[in-house]
Formats: structure tokens, C-alpha cells, sequence
């Protein structure tokens, strides 16, 4: 029997309706403004206090304080407290570094440094390509003045930033050797960074070391791999020990043509939405491949080695790596500086994310610590392991 209600009734309902909804919408409303007013109170609490920490080291301190370092220290103290290890915030001449070195090629002499103890820069390395590699310069040489200036009274990062300069311009750096001081003049280039090299091992089996991931590492990567293709390779492989990653896109590119066609790895979100991060086109290349590597392959450099294996059932050989299965995204400021912020975890479609774990080897083969014995015991067996995946096809 179907029941009716007279519109009085109805009215009187849909009124209680509204008034519940009422009460229950202004609750919720009531809770999340109390929570933002607290949120507030809490953060006024902190400007406060920094205010009050501002004045009195204005008034204590007893030296002359850098207001441009003392703000960017501030901001850095922010992404700092987020308490992860791979967001950061850049100043814009490290902003411009990261780039830089992003891309493959830098600007400069094609020296690495470090500070030393007396606060002048100490040459670490020089590049096999770069303006000074045939000059007087030797590693362990001290810096003490860039055009004229003294290292000291530049301060490190503005020394540094004056050495690397634009392509096609001059600069004096003076260095210090055998407490002699030399002034020695150069000219600054565009050094590409070579982050790919090969060699066949023998015949039929070719060999690919990729330290990292930049803008030009796929161009580099494709080079080596075809060389190695027309020389006679019939297997692979690639070497990723110390490759501590790089950009991602340029890792999808170096992957692309090893492996099938359709999507490779994942990126989840906090939301738990999830998007495509690496996708392979048709072409495959069908060889066997080994991938080595250690406790210092990581990042972009895992994903790899993990696909391979789940897509191409690649053997692993080496050490657990290193765990960072993580993305950053970089937000540039106006005023050329910058945060990188991590936002996702990725995965590949048939592996567990190994953020914070790494992956387990195939064939855990460890190196020698001997100074003398310079056996290298990860090719070896990766070479072994490859030999028999031949000798199965």
C-alpha cells in the first residue's frame, strides 16, 4: 500500500532537514576555524619569537652580519625543518649550479674544489677536457685570489662563482704551491660532462658505464649503444656503480629503446592518485643484459637496474643500493632562488617502491677492500652471468 504525506508534513521535514544540516555544517565550520585559529596563533607565536632572536643577536653579536646569507639561512631553516633529506632550499647561485650540472655542461676552467682548512679553495680535480688540463695547474694546488681578490675576504661561494664566470671571458686566479704565490690567467669555456663511456669485453659482449643522468647523457648513451651494436655486441652490460641518479627524463630516454612497449614506472601522489612517469615506445632492443651495481647507485640509477629486471629479466649484480625512490620538483623564485620539494614515490608496474630499502642484487658479489688487489670482482661475475645468458640464446 503505498503511504502518502500531506505538504504540511512534507514543509515540516524538509525544515528539520535544513536545520540539521545547518547545525551539522556550522560544527564542522566552528572545528576547522578553531584548528586555522590556532594554526595562526602558533605561527604568530614563531614570528615572535624569531623577531625577538633577530634583536637580540643584533645587539650581541659580535661580528658584521651578512643580511643577504642571514636571510637565505632562514629559508633553508624552513625546508629544513620539514625533516627530509632530499628537499632543499637554493640560493640562486645554487639554483644556477644545480641547472647547470642538470644539463651536462658547465662553464668555467674544469676544476672541482674544496674549502681547506684555512678557508682558501684546494683544486680536488681537473677535467681531462677542460681549458686548464694542459696547464701548470696540479691537484692539491690552493687558490688564495680570483682577479686579484682574496679568497678570503671574497668568502668561498662568491670566489667560486667568480672562477666559473660566462663562456669566452677571462680570469686570474692565483695559486699557491710550495708557499710560492703564481697568478696564471685563463679562459673560460663550455665543458660538456661526458657521463657515458663503452668498450667491448671481448667478441660479443659490450660494456656501458653511465655516472649519471643529465640533459646530455641520452644523446651520449645512444652513441655508445649503437658503436657497441655495430661492433658486434650481442649482449650487454651497463654499469650504474655510483650513479647517484639524475634527471628522470633523461633516464626514460636511455631506457626507452631497451625495453617493451607500454608503461614502466608509476608516480604516487599524496593523494594516492597515481600518473605515468616512464613509458617505452615499440622498439626493443632483444639482447641479453647485465646491470651492476653498488651502495652508491641510486634514485634514477635504481629505476633502471629495476626495470631491467622486471621487464627484460635483466640479472643484478653487485651491492643492496643505496633506497631513494622519491621525485623532487623544483619551484624557481623571482628572485632566482629556488625549492626542491619531493612530492611522489614511483615504482615500476611490477616491483614494490624501494624508497628507504634499495634492491637486493641477483648476485650479491662484494669488492675487495685489499689496496693490492684490484680485482674487479662485480664484472667478473657480471661478465660470467652474462656469458651464460648468451650461451642460452
Amino acid at each position: 500500500m503505498n503511504k502518502k504525506i500531506s505538504l504540511g508534513l512534507a514543509l515540516s521535514i524538509a525544515t528539520i532537514a535544513c536545520t540539521v544540516t545547518f547545525i551539522i555544517t556550522s560544527f564542522f565550520s566552528l572545528q576547522n576555524f578553531n584548528k586555522k585559529v590556532v594554526d595562526v596563533k602558533e605561527k604568530a607565536e614563531k614570528y615572535q619569537q624569531l623577531e625577538s632572536i633577530d634583536t637580540y643577536v643584533r645587539e650581541n653579536f659580535l661580528h658584521e652580519i651578512d643580511e643577504e646569507k642571514l636571510g637565505y639561512g632562514i629559508l633553508k631553516g624552513y625546508i629544513s625543518g620539514l625533516d627530509d633529506k632530499y628537499s632543499q632550499y637554493l640560493t640562486p647561485a645554487e639554483y644556477q649550479d644545480m641547472l647547470a650540472d642538470d644539463s651536462g655542461k658547465i662553464v668555467g676552467l674544469g676544476i672541482t674544489v674544496s674549502e681547506d682548512a684555512s678557508g682558501y679553495l684546494t683544486i680536488a680535480s681537473i677535467m681531462v677536457n677542460s681549458p686548464v688540463s694542459q696547464s701548470v695547474l696540479e691537484i692539491g694546488d690552493i687558490i688564495v685570489a680570483v682577479d686579484g681578490k682574496d679568497v678570503l675576504e671574497m668568502g668561498v661561494d662568491d670566489a667560486i662563482a667568480s672562477i666559473s664566470g660566462t663562456a669566452g671571458s677571462d680570469v686570474e686566479i692565483t695559486i699557491r704551491r710550495d708557499g710560492k704565490d703564481i697568478p696564471l690567467k685563463f679562459t673560460r669555456q663550455t665543458i660538456e660532462i661526458t657521463s657515458v663511456t663503452s668498450r667491448m669485453l671481448d667478441d660479443y659482449i659490450g660494456y656501458i658505464k653511465i655516472s649519471s643522468f643529465r640533459g646530455n647523457t641520452p644523446e651520449q648513451f645512444h652513441s655508445e649503444l649503437e658503436r657497441l651494436t655495430m661492433n658486434g655486441a650481442k649482449a650487454l652490460i651497463i654499469d650504474l656503480r655510483n650513479n647517484g641518479g639524475g634527471l628522470l627524463s633523461s633516464l626514460e630516454k636511455c631506457i626507452d629503446p631497451l625495453l617493451p612497449e607500454g608503461v614502466i614506472a608509476i608516480e604516487k601522489y599524496k593523494d594516492e592518485h597515481t600518473e605515468t612517469l616512464i613509458y617505452s615506445d615499440e622498439s626493443e632492443l632483444n639482447i641479453p643484459m647485465t646491470v651492476i651495481v653498488n651502495g652508491k647507485t641510486a634514485s634514477a640509477a635504481e629505476l633502471f637496474a629495476v626495470s631491467l629486471r622486471d621487464f627484460k629479466n635483466s640479472a643484478i649484480v653487485g651491492e643492496q643500493t643505496y633506497g631513494k625512490g622519491v621525485i623532487q620538483v623544483t619551484k624557481p623564485f623571482d628572485d632566482g632562488s629556488a625549492v626542491a620539494l619531493t612530492i611522489a614515490e614511483y615504482q615500476t608496474t611490477v616491483s614494490e617502491c624501494f624508497d628507504g630499502t634499495g634492491i637486493t642484487p641477483d648476485y650479491i658479489t662484494v669488492q675487495s677492500n685489499d689496496e693490492i688487489d684490484t680485482t674487479d670482482y662485480q664484472l667478473d661475475k657480471a661478465f660470467e652471468v652474462t656469458i651464460e645468458k648468451l650461451s642460452e640464446n
